[in-house]
């Protein structure tokens, strides 16, 4: 391996890591299947108020979890990291990160965290954008070498 693939070049404080693509798909459907389910709702005589109401609330429901889905993403700072998963947010320092992984056949990004546990980074996930999330994921180690005092392996 190169020592540029070895140790890419640490990007510019703050940075946000996010699946772009995959969040403008997911917001594009959910936002197309809401308006398509309303229009339906609205156009069919025989609905009753009710049955209409009901129509939109399944949509909104349907579309709320697209968007749900769209809110993975890791946003670093010179202080560490804030990874926001589906439901829950967490922040670290930089010297909790030992080690950023992405493993091949890994869903997402795994940080292994000095309190022995490891955490989930849905914000960076190779499904649609495979080299995009090695990039983001090798920036990351990057940052957490630079700033943190772990170590991080491949």
């Amino acid at each position: 391996m190169s020592e540029s693939a070895a140790h890419p070049a640490t990007p510019a404080l703050p940075v946000t890591f996010r699946p772009n693509r995959t969040r403008a798909v997911l917001l594009s459907v959910g936002t197309a299947m809401f308006a398509t389910i309303t229009a339906i709702a609205l156009l069919l005589e025989n609905l009753s108020p009710g049955e209409r109401v009901s129509f939109v609330f399944t949509a909104a429901l349907m579309a709320s979890v697209l968007v749900l889905l769209s809110r993975p993403k890791v946003v670093a700072d010179e202080n560490g990291v804030t990874v926001v998963n589906l439901t829950t947010t967490r922040r670290l320092e930089w010297a909790q990160i030992l080690r950023v992984n992405l493993r091949p056949g890994d869903p997402w990004v795994f940080l292994d965290l000095n309190d022995g546990t490891s955490l989930p980074v849905l914000g960076i996930q190779p499904g649609v954008a495979k080299a995009r999330a090695i990039g983001d994921a090798r920036a990351l180690r990057a940052l957490a070498e630079t700033h943190g005092t772990g170590t991080n392996d491949h």
